[in-house]
């Protein structure tokens, strides 16, 4: 499934390079520590996290992930905004808690990373 058709689907906002949401989406992985991500998440997951931070984005880039969505209302930093417009890094934000957002992506038929 494509990035932007999940956008539009799960309700996500998009923040930084919408000229990426092209990307197919391999996956999902619900984490909050950047360890578990990197050892965890897959080139082309989605990753849901209350991060919001600069570091995140420096992550998604080495994992080629297809974004990041940061749940429950949190507004990402302005370095963290610009330094994903530069890198290329796709970063959505949603409302919802982490779980619902995965619960809505596991709807749509994305797989989780076991």
């Amino acid at each position: 499934m494509k990035l932007k058709e999940i956008i539009t689907a799960a309700a996500l906002t998009v923040r930084t390079v919408p000229q990426r949401l092209d990307v197919e989406v391999t996956g999902g992985y619900a984490s909050d520590l950047l360890s578990c991500v990197l050892a965890k998440a897959q080139t082309g997951n989605l990753w849901v996290t209350l991060q919001a931070h600069p570091n995140i984005v420096a992550v998604a880039s080495l994992l080629e992930l297809a974004g990041v969505v940061i749940a429950e209302g949190r507004e990402p930093e302005p370095q963290t905004l610009e330094k994903a417009n530069e890198q290329g890094v796709v970063i959505m934000t949603t409302k919802h808690a982490t779980f619902t957002t995965v619960c809505k992506l596991a709807e749509l038929g994305v797989p989780g990373v076991d």
